[in-house]
């Protein structure tokens, strides 16, 4: 298998593992992680929209996961294939989400945790260009 097909099928299920895990958290523990968002975002603009972004992020956070894992496994499989720019794309506009609210909510801590896995994700895209 040649190095880009195993970088990319890496940073697939990277991510497949980190979006599946989180969105499903965010499921079985909604009333859990919709208090701790509250009072991550109690000084912040977006304090009174928590819970509609709550339920917009799983849904972002699950649907990064599923297409990363349909896109990893369509690599070794294709006739299930689905673009695996596609799934990078879905994937980065999550982090950039995240991001955005780690930044709003001034935890610039966890905004910089989220770089690094912008950072996988670009270098899966540019496998995906060479290859």
């Amino acid at each position: 298998m040649e190095w880009t097909r195993v970088v990319i099928a890496l940073s697939l299920a990277f991510f497949g593992v980190l979006f599946l895990q989180s969105g499903w958290d965010k499921v079985a523990d909604r009333k859990g992680n919709l208090d701790w968002l509250t009072g991550h975002f109690s000084q912040s603009p977006l304090k009174s929209m928590v819970p509609m972004l709550l339920s917009t992020l799983t849904l972002l956070e699950l649907a990064s996961g599923l297409v990363s894992s349909w896109a990893g496994v369509g690599l070794f499989v294709p006739v299930i294939a689905f673009p695996v720019e596609a799934a990078l794309v879905t994937c980065g506009v999550t982090l950039l989400c995240l991001f955005a609210g780690q930044r709003i909510a001034k935890d610039y801590a966890g905004a910089a945790s989220i770089a690094t896995y912008f950072g996988v994700l670009l270098v899966a895209y540019i496998a995906s260009s060479l290859g």
